[in-house]
């Protein structure tokens, strides 16, 4: 199956691409991509179609999600596309690109200027063309330097050349260059050459020629270099000699800079001829390297910049400048302040090979101190290419793979941005490398320099994988510059120069330059032409743009914020905009702006607005609709404005009011919507006898109609929709499946063309629509091609059937054998079918069968044999059955020597306690070897152990001592192997520290270091600065066990140094500081304060330190301050004050309280404030007064005592002729007491008796004349509100002050609280609050003798619903509640509720409340028959919503209990469900029980039991009872039943000789029986035999002698049997040395519980009977055990019992038994038992991990047989609920329990496996599994399926909430 996207991750997205490369023939390309997806994407690259796999020269190198292609060495064979392919769970994508391989150039001359391409013959005329272009040149100071270039073009083009954009004459005088003008040869063009006389430095710069003719232009550029002759006198006499930088006559300026940042000096300097510049630090001439860049910016100012600055380039900066007129010089000093947490070891400048790498390492003063790496302003993050390793304080970063491009400064960082910084030099072809980035001016020229190491070589220059073009490239010696003249935004992107494998690469990024908008139109006004049509008029921005420009309107209806645009006009004007332009009625505003290339202006807003009124067309009309029938049928169609229409069906009018309704009761039923201009009638569910209906939309100006066709519906395939193709094996069930669109209909099933017949092997079924062919048993024959054939349309299925493939069981791995000549060599095989054909091959040819070689089959079981193996039959034996294999390596060697290893002396080196292995190995398994050491064979003991694996020998020695050092010899007939083993002392190792410790300690601290060795007993000698300390008070030595301690009680400064722990072998640094206490400032706690203060004034600095007594030092503006009158220092206590007791402006400035430790810095500002006028803050509005009014001027000044001057029109103003001057406090004012016509014009009010420039004044403008007549200038607006809404009327009057009279229906406005009038200027309004319908009328505004009215329209407003209904699930007899929420509180019954479009019927379950907004229908104890659709309606909507009643869900009361009893017993379980008559199933194990005599079921009202009787081990298992979704199960548990024994042994008298028989019978035949006498246990001997015969247990003593008497007894579990007493008497006495007992002592002589040993016997405690030797009288030859009957192989079902017997050869013979290799102990499920020769294995309750091989050994002889447990079928016992409903937000989990555990289960989401992640979990304990949905959303609603074996079960999750 496969997955969809959907919840499986993102698919792959490329987020860059890999590009075009070029490379040359033997060069190195490279493809590059990045690539994201999750799960992230697994990528391979791909060729003609062909995965590429890597090689020497092909490389794929992986970045985090940069995955690149590397090819080395390339081919031409090499060219082609290269595609990336990325593929992951969720999706796939792929991306591609060309790589070209370029023959290498040969180097030819280059070619002359009339060998060069022309423009093609017959071309005419066209623009200019470069034939030959300027070449980049580097020259000393003093030679003639020629730059030439030749064009072509018709007609010929004008050339002119440029430095760095300025024209020459600009830049030099006449009389330093000369252009010598040409003609191009071999054809039209021209050519001009610039010779510049002497060159100087400052003619270095970028060189451009330019071509122009009518048809074009063209420009190519170089660049020119001039450089310092290295001799010291000039050549030109006139010029200056070199300068020398004297002793500056002023202090210079201070420059601070804080370490690591950069510093920027910027000199501008003037002359002519222009100056030529030269940088110094500290007397020396500075020349450009990684950190100091020398430019020039675009200013014309020249700039040093040292980036990254340390302590070192600390000094004093000096830029020279000179020129023939003479010389100038400009300083500064630099300071670099450090911080105060620095690195312990900064880093240090590194060299490397291009190709190799490059590592940086530094130390931070705490291991805990977070660090972070750049290169250069770019953060480095750990990387394949970038390994960053922390070690304690040590930080490191290996730099891989270096390139060109790794060349620069690598700084680390750490908290507080403290700094230290490294040059990384990169080696190799390339020597100064491109920047990385470089940003230019559009238009500007970008040049670009590269050196190489060799000169003379020729490189490449490409952007983004493509070349260059050549006119742009020089080269000259070690130098290559690229010159780009005049760049567009074309030109950007990632430039490269590349030579041979070397590259480098900047990235050319091009900035526009910034232009401005264009202006806004001007004059804009309206006018209200005609109806509904209105006149808008401008004039074009001034001023008028330069550039192409259009006018863009745009409209807004009243009311709204949106603007949407109308027209575009190219030409100002004029524009009429008809109401045809509107989408809807209303009134609208329009306003303009300016638009072209640079951007847009302001937008002008005509004043006033416009009722239009659009026009209705037709935009898409009625189409006839064909359907099927039971199908909606849908009319509609598009208007081009908004506006209401009616809709008929057979020239009835359908009822608009009504969006939903019938045509008539039980007729056909109507929906009617309307969206914008869209109109749609909906005709649900037509029927066959609606064909024909004509149906009709008719709208003022529209009337249109469509006809109504029904067809009956055609049968077709739902499923499958393409030909499906099955495989299955042999017996298994095929059924394939055809679905119908329609029920019932018919349909025919074909094999290979013919018509199939029904048959036991072939049924064919209908259900619904689903068709099937079902074959119960496949067989091969019925593979085929299947048709399920109907109507015109046909479902093909091509099955297949096939024989299930052959599988080797055994052996799964690779069989080596070793043998010796003459060796019996057998290989055995077992495969899973036993007619499965098989083959034997040997060194890759068919073996056959013959006297040397023998093949052998036995069921499953094949065996290759070689009777008698010799060195030339071994090699590679392959078994073939099918497609699979089995391989075994024989190896024949002929035995020359015992000892394979070792071949000669071995000697070994170990230090004390260390593990030390002698190993010796044989050629046969079975030899005996003996370990002597010096001349003494070895005892095994805890301390020397001896091991025995298979051909291996080992010696162990644990711990090994010094005691243990000697020679050790392995030895076996007469070999040995001999091991010399040298044991010594471990040398003295310091544990900790590893690393050199670094402490920094206070004055007075205990310091204390320490050391930890490996020896306790180890002696240490410290040592300081070299010299051996002694022990004293202030330096005390400790040794505790292996630590040893120097400590100083009470650290002094003098004692701080570098200490040494010496231990001989080892030695530990420590590097001891010992500072006084820090001095800091406690007060004030800020470190930088901003102070003001006034002048004069007295101005106090205070600061606080700690200790008290430390010192300070005060600065200011850097330097440090001295006492004086003016400025006083201070100190009392810990306090410290600078003070000026009479600060002036000039002692405003930066002050700096420093101690050792800490400074403060305050910045004071001292100023005096300048007088300013307070108020009005803006210049006043002009004054209107009529003659004889008074008129007052007022103003308010900062300062009381500020002298104020007034004027009059510029004349000074005079107390008296009416004029009044006052000045109260900050306020002056000028008073008129009754104004006239002279009295007009400006008043200015300046804060200085005089003018002065810049001082403050403030203007008033005062008009005298009469008042104008009052009349209304814009005229009122009629308005439409909604119910509840405001509504406003506006007019303008003039003048402004003019009185306005408002009347509503002919009256006169009283102002209240529904009715507000305002005047804001001109402006006057009516507001009417809270409309109602009978406020609707006409509204009169009168001004003078002038009056507008407009009307007042009030809409009723709708009844809307804000909270809508929600469909509700319910189960039967809960109580369900509905609810909506309107926009207003609505009168009663004008809500409705519905149900199926009816009015609710009368029920007492049912009930409405009304709460407010809020309205509810209640519905008590829902049965089945409430479900359906329940709709609120008022007048201006409606909602729906859907209930669902889902039936009572059977629950269980009680469930299942676990049951336990005794083997043989009865077991009842009993369960009460929630309803009666439930139908329902019992299992067990997951098979289903049926009634018998030992199961019963029986079922009564709310209870089911079921009683099992006569239960086994084997019954043990699941209980399960199952009934429609419900499942409950129970554990039943059967014990086996204990053992007693029926009848004990009785009391025994026999002779001497004799055999003695006790017997005991138990209650069970599998029970295990000890044996005992005089209380100890018995183990079987060759006199002493054990029986089992069913369920009696003997014991025979063979030839009984006086000492076997005394009393035996035995026991099975814990039952015992009552002693029985044995008693021998006297008779035959067996001769001495056959096993009498002669001497004291015989009867003490006695094993462990075993038959007493007479003297003489070799048998031994607990082993096996030792070989008597060759002639010692009595003895009998040894027995040689084999296997009578074979073990057989057992398949049994989970749960079941299996037994295996095997019968050996003799009787005493003690055997044991193995399951899957591990050793089987009775016990538990486990029986074992022996009946003389037969030994039997019971395993109980098998389990399927029981499967394997079972293994009987005894002795020498044993046997094999497979054990196969049949797993019974996974089943659920608990299943999830059929529907889950969760919140959104919340977390879902999904339960099941299956039979057993350890069984797998699938989880599905309609159809699709779920993988876990953040959103799926997936749980398992024992048999329960879970899902759990994290943070459910609502596309995480739908069926989720477990399936667990051939079992599934369904659970619909539905998510609530939003």
């Amino acid at each position: 199956m496969k997955a969809g996207s959907g919840d499986q991750g993102s698919p792959p997205c490329f987020l860059r691409f890999p590009r075009p490369v070029r490379v040359v023939s033997g060069g190195e390309a490279e493809l590059k991509c990045v690539v994201l997806g999750e799960p992230p994407p697994i990528v391979v690259w791909e060729k003609g179609g062909q995965q590429l796999a890597a090689s020497e020269r092909l490389s794929f190198p992986v970045d985090g999600a940069e995955h690149g292609l590397l090819l080395s060495g390339a081919l031409p064979t090499d060219a082609g596309v290269y595609v990336c392919r990325a593929r992951n769970a969720a999706g796939e994508a792929y991306a591609a690109a060309a790589v070209t391989v370029l023959e290498p150039q040969a180097s030819e001359p280059d070619p002359q200027p009339a060998e060069r391409p022309l423009p093609p013959p017959g071309a005419g005329e066209g623009a200019p063309v470069f034939l030959a272009g300027p070449r980049s040149q580097w020259v000393l100071r003093g030679e003639q330097v020629v730059l030439t270039c030749q064009v072509g073009g018709l007609p010929a083009p004008e050339l002119y050349w440029e430095k760095d954009g300025m024209a020459l004459d600009e830049v030099w005088d006449s009389g330093h260059f000369v252009l010598e003008p040409g003609h191009a040869e071999g054809g039209p063009g021209a050519s001009l050459a610039l010779r510049i006389l002497a060159a100087r430095l400052p003619d270095s710069g970028v060189y451009v020629c330019h071509a122009r003719n009518a048809h074009g232009h063209a420009q190519a550029g170089a660049l020119l270099q001039v450089h310092q002759p290295p001799e010291s006198p000039p050549e030109d006499p006139d010029e200056a000699p070199k300068p020398v930088v004297e002793p500056l006559k002023c202090a210079p300026k201070t420059f601070w800079v804080n370490e690591g940042k950069h510093a920027k000096f910027r000199c501008y300097v003037m002359g002519k001829p222009e100056p030529e510049i030269e940088w110094h630090w500290e007397g020396r001439p500075l020349l450009s390297d990684r950190r100091r860049l020398m430019y020039r910016d675009r200013d014309g100012g020249f700039v040093l910049k040292v980036l990254y600055c340390q302590a070192k380039d600390r000094g004093l900066y000096v830029c020279a400048a000179r020129n023939s007129a003479g010389q100038t010089l400009s300083a500064v000093q630099l300071h670099v302040k450090e911080p105060r947490l620095r690195f312990t070891r900064p880093l240090q400048d590194v060299e490397g090979r291009e190709h190799g790498i490059a590592v940086l390492e530094c130390k931070v003063p705490n291991s805990r101190i977070p660090t972070a790496w750049f290169r250069e302003d770019q953060r480095l993050l750990p990387c394949r290419k970038y390994e960053q390793i922390e070690e304690g304080a040590v930080r490191r970063l290996i730099i891989h793979r270096l390139k060109a491009d790794d060349d620069g400064v690598y700084l680390c960082e750490m908290r507080g941005r403290v700094r230290t910084v490294a040059n990384v030099t990169v080696k190799g072809p390339i020597l100064k490398r491109l920047p990385r980035k470089l940003d230019v001016l559009e238009g500007e020229n970008a040049v670009l320099l590269v050196e190489t190491q060799e000169a003379g070589v020729e490189g490449r220059w490409s952007r983004d994988g493509e070349d260059l073009p050549t006119i742009c490239q020089s080269s000259s010696g070690h130098m290559h510059a690229l010159v780009l003249p005049g760049v567009t935004r074309e030109d950007a992107g990632e430039v490269t120069f590349s030579l041979g494998n070397s590259r480098t690469t900047t990235l050319l990024r091009v900035k526009c330059v910034k232009h401005s908008p264009p202006g806004p139109p001007m004059l804009a006004e309206m006018f209200k032409g005609q109806k509904n049509t209105v006149l808008l008029t401008w004039k074009p921005p001034e001023p008028v743009p330069e550039t192409p420009f259009i006018y863009r309107l745009e409209r807004q209806e009243v009311g709204s914020e949106d603007w949407i645009q109308c027209f575009s006009i190219e030409k100002a004007g004029a524009v009429e905009v008809p109401g045809d332009c509107v989408p809807s009625e209303g009134d609208y505003r329009f306003r303009i702006c300016t638009v072209s290339e640079h951007g847009r202006s302001s937008h002008v807003v005509f004043h006033g607005a416009a009722h239009l009124v659009p026009t209705a067309r037709l935009v898409a009309g009625l189409e006839d609709v064909q359907v099927y029938d039971g199908e909606d049928a849908v009319f509609s169609l598009d208007l081009s404005t908004i506006i209401q229409g009616t809709w008929f069906l057979n020239g009835e009018e359908l009822k608009s009011n009504e969006p939903e309704g019938q045509v008539e009761p039980g007729a056909l039923r109507y929906r009617i919507e309307q969206k914008g201009p869209q109109h749609r009638l909906l005709l649900q569910a037509v029927r066959h006898q609606h064909s024909g209906a004509l149906v009709g939309f008719s709208c003022p100006g529209v009337q249109d109609s469509a006809a109504l066709t029904i067809q009956e519906s055609p049968v077709h395939i739902l499923s499958p929709q393409g030909k499906e193709s099955l495989t299955f094996t042999t017996s298994e069930r095929v059924m394939l499946t055809c679905e119908l669109s329609r029920v019932d209909f018919p349909a025919c099933w074909y094999k290979d063309g013919q018509e199939v017949e029904e048959s036991e092997s072939l049924l064919v079924k209908m259900d619904g629509r689903k068709h099937r062919l079902i074959l119960p048993a496949a067989k091969v024959q019925d593979s085929g091609e299947f048709e399920c054939r109907t109507e015109g349309v046909s479902a093909f299925f091509s099955v297949t059937v096939r024989d299930p493939p052959v599988h080797i069981l055994d052996p799964q791995e690779h069989v080596f054998v070793h043998a010796i000549t003459s060796e019996c060599v057998m290989l055995s095989c077992e495969v899973d079918r036993e007619d499965a054909p098989v083959c034997w091959y040997k060194d890759g040819q068919e073996v056959e069968e013959s006297d040397f070689v023998v093949l052998e089959k036995e069921g499953p079981h094949h065996r290759l044999v070689l009777p008698a193996a010799q060195p030339p039959d071994g090699g590679e034996f392959q078994f073939v059955a099918g497609d699979e294999r089995a391989y075994f390596t024989v190896t024949i060697t002929d035995v020359s020597s015992w000892i394979v290893y070792p071949s000669g002396k071995v000697y070994v080196a170990a230090v004390r306690l260390e593990r030390v292995v002698l190993t010796c190995e044989l050629c046969r398994p079975w030899a005996e070897v003996r370990w002597t050491k010096d001349g003494d064979e070895v005892v095994e003991s805890p301390a020397l152990l001896l091991q025995k694996e298979d051909t291996i020998r080992r010696l162990v020695l644990p711990a090994v001592q010094l005691e243990d050092s000697g020679e050790y010899l392995c030895e076996i007939d007469d070999e040995s192997a001999s091991f010399t083993v040298t044991v010594t002392e471990p040398p003295v190792r310091i544990i900790y520290p590893r690393d050199e410790v670094t402490l920094i300690a206070v004055s007075l601290e205990c310091v204390v270091l320490m050391c930890e060795l490996s020896r306790e007993d180890a002696p240490v000698r410290w040592y300081k600065d070299g010299l051996e300390v002694e022990e004293s008070e202030a330096l005390v030595l400790e040794s505790d066990g292996p630590h040893r301690r120097l400590v100083l009680p009470a650290a002094q400064p003098e004692q701080g140094g570098e200490f040494v722990c010496d231990a001989g072998d080892d030695s530990a640094f420590f590097t001891v500081t010992v500072t006084a206490p820090p001095e800091r400032i406690v007060h004030p706690a800020a470190r930088s304060l901003d102070l003001q203060f006034g002048v004069p004034g007295r101005v106090e600095l205070r600061c606080e330190v700690a200790p008290a007594g430390s010192q300070v030092r005060w600065y200011k503006d850097g330097l440090e301050v001295e006492v004086s009158d003016s400025l006083q220092l201070g100190a009392e206590g810990p306090a410290r004050t600078l003070t000026l007791p009479h600060a002036q402006p000039e002692d405003a400035g930066e002050y700096v309280c420093e101690t050792r430790d800490e400074a403060v810095t305050f910045n004071v500002s001292l100023a005096e404030p300048p007088v300013q006028f307070l108020a009005p803050e803006a210049a006043p509005a002009p004054l209107r007064v009529a003659p004889g009014e008074p008129v007052m001027l007022s103003c308010e000044l900062s300062r009381a005592s500020a002298l104020v001057f007034w004027s009059h029109n510029g004349r000074p103003v005079q107390e008296g002729e009416g004029l009044e001057l006052h000045a109260e406090g900050p306020r002056r004012t000028l008073c008129i007491r009754a104004a006239d016509l002279a009295h007009a014009g400006l008043y200015t009010c300046r804060a200085t008796p005089r003018i002065a420039p810049g001082a403050p004044s403030l203007s008033f403008t005062v008009q005298v004349a009469e008042p104008p007549l009052a009349k209304l200038v814009s005229e009122l607006t009629p308005l439409t509100v909604h119910e509840g809404d405001d509504a406003t009327f506006r007019c303008e009057v003039s003048p402004p002050d003019a009185d306005v009279t408002w009347l509503r229906n002919g009256a006169v406005v009283t102002p209240g609280p529904q009715l507000e009038m305002a005047q804001n200027g001109s402006s006057r309004t009516l507001t009417v609050r809270c409309c109602q319908l009978d406020d609707a009328g006409t509204v009169t505004a009168r001004a003078g003798g002038t009056a507008t009215s407009a009307r007042l329209h009030v809409r009723e407003t709708e009844l809307l619903f804000l909270r809508r209904l929600q469909d509700v699930r319910a189960e039967e007899g809960q109580d369900v509640c509905l609810e909506v929420e309107t926009g207003r509180v609505g009168a009663a019954g004008v809500v409705r509720w519905v149900r199926g479009g009816e009015p609710l019927p009368h029920d007492s379950r049912v009930s409405v409340a009304q709460d407010g907004h809020i309205y509810r229908l209640f519905i008590h104890g829902v049965v089945l028959a409430d479900q359906g659709t329940y709709g609120c309606e008022s007048h201006h909507d409606r909602t729906l919503a859907r209930l669902s009643v889902r039936p009572r869900q059977l629950r269980v009361l009680r469930p299942l209990e676990d049951v336990t009893i005794t083997e043989g017993g009865s077991a009842t379980f009993q369960l009460e469900l929630s309803q009666e008559g439930v139908t329902g199933e019992w299992a067990r194990g997951g098979v289903r029980l049926q009634p018998g005599p030992k199961c019963h079921m029986h079922a009564e009202s709310h209870t089911h039991r079921l009683v099992l009787s006569g239960l086994g081990l084997a019954d043990s298992g699941c209980i399960s009872f199952t009934a429609d979704s419900l499942r409950c199960a129970a554990r039943l548990t059967v014990r086996e039943a204990p053992v007693t024994i029926v009848r004990g042994p009785q009391d025994l008298e026999v002779t001497e000789g004799d055999t003695a028989t006790l017997e005991c019978e138990l209650s069970q035949a599998l029970a295990d029986v000890t044996w005992e006498k005089d209380g100890r246990p018995l183990t079987p001997s060759p006199r002493l035999r054990l029986q089992a015969l069913g369920t009696r247990r003997l014991l025979q003593l063979r030839r009984c002698d006086p000492l076997d008497a005394g009393t035996y007894s035995c026991a099975v579990g814990t039952a015992r049997a009552r002693p029985a007493r044995l008693t021998v008497r006297g008779g035959y006495r067996a001769p001495p040395g056959l096993g009498t007992a002669v001497g004291a002592g015989a009867a003490d002589r006695t094993c462990g519980g075993q038959i007493p040993v007479p003297p003489g016997s070799r048998e031994e405690c607990g082993r096996e009977r030792a070989p008597p030797p060759p002639h010692a009288p009595g003895s009998a030859p040894e027995r040689v055990v084999s296997v009578l009957s074979e073990l057989r192989a057992v398949s049994a079902r989970e749960g079941d019992g299996a037994t295996f017997e095997c019968t050996v050869s003799e009787v005493e013979t003690t055997g044991s038994w193995e399951l899957g290799g591990r050793p089987l102990r009775p016990g538990g499920r486990v029986r074992i038992r022996q009946e003389g020769k037969k030994h039997v294995l019971v395993l109980s309750e098998l389990r399927p991990e029981d499967a394997g091989e079972v293994r009987f050994q005894a002795g020498p002889a044993q046997s094999v047989a497979q054990l196969e447990v049949e797993a019974l079928p996974l089943q659920m016992c608990r299943r999830p609920p059929r529907e889950k409903t969760v919140l959104v937000g919340r977390k879902a989990v999904l339960e099941v329990t299956v039979s057993r555990s350890g069984g797998h289960v699938c989880w599905l989401r309609e159809g699709v496996e779920l993988c876990p992640g953040d959103k799926y979990e997936l749980r398992s304990h024992g048999p329960t599994h879970s899902l759990v949905i994290h943070d459910v959303r609502p596309e995480d609603q739908g069926t989720y399926c477990c399936q667990a074996g051939q079992d599934s079960a369904h659970t619909r999750l539905l998510v609530e909430g939003s």
